[in-house]
């Protein structure tokens, strides 16, 4: 398990990433509702704004109110528990204000959406009998860290390496071990509780989509070169440190 506890890349165009917070501001609100309710209105929830891949792929009608196509979406704000959030809403804020801020605030939104659905249709694709409910962010989150390897390889990130080691690695080197993890997940553990191949489909949108939807003058593994480092402490970056606010 990586847990990454701080950032040092610094945001270059906005000062306010937006979008990622309003990002993590539904998704809690949305998880404070599931939690506030009896169980019975969680089940409602879950019948009818999770992903079940029988339902989506036509064999399967669960009771939804929507289109058994929404849950695409919808999946995405939904979490299974306390540690379940906790831990994508701090991925999501560590990294996602980084790629916002290359993206552009529509861009990312359409990013973030996009990866998300990518990793329920492979999911779907895999386990296409499963009736087993598919809800959580992290294939839309999976995307994004993709992202941000792609964009900020040599960016320094403080994180807990099996959630005690401390560690200060370049990015390439802490969310290259992450994603890594989630490729052997999949061979070892593919029927497993988690679904990894959720992961492995984001990770996939978003190392495609930020190399066709990055703005014009925005460099894919980019590292500061040699001088960048005495420019930046002599002349404090125009935004703050991503995701430490």
């Amino acid at each position: 398990m990586v847990i990454p506890i701080y950032d040092s890349d610094p945001l270059e165009k906005s000062r306010r990433a937006y979008v990622n917070w309003a990002l993590i501001a539904v998704n809690v609100l949305v998880f404070l509702l599931q939690q506030s309710g009896s169980d019975n209105s969680d089940t409602l929830i879950i019948r009818n704004f999770a992903l079940f891949p029988v339902a989506l792929t036509g064999d399967t009608a669960t009771g939804a109110v929507l289109p058994s196509w929404t849950t695409l979406v919808t999946y995405q704000f939904l979490h299974g528990g306390w540690e379940h959030i906790f831990f994508n809403m701090l991925f999501l804020f560590t990294f996602g204000d980084n790629i916002e801020d290359a993206l552009g605030h529509v861009r990312y939104l359409v990013f973030y959406l996009l990866c998300g659905i990518a990793a329920g249709l492979l999911h779907a694709l895999i386990a296409q009998d499963s009736n087993v409910p598919l809800v959580g962010a992290s294939g839309a989150i999976a995307g994004v860290v993709a992202a941000y390897i792609m964009l900020r390889p040599c960016a320094r990130i403080t994180a807990l390496m099996f959630g005690l080691i401390p560690l200060r690695l370049g990015s390439v080197w802490i969310l290259g071990f992450w994603a890594a993890v989630q490729v052997y997940h999949v061979i070892s553990d593919p029927s497993g509780d988690t679904a990894w191949w959720a992961h492995i489909g984001g990770l996939a949108a978003g190392a495609i989509l930020i190399t066709v939807m990055r703005p014009a003058g925005v460099i894919l593994f980019e590292c500061m070169r040699p001088g960048d480092a005495l420019h930046i402490s002599a002349s404090p970056p125009t935004g703050g440190p991503g995701g430490a606010r």
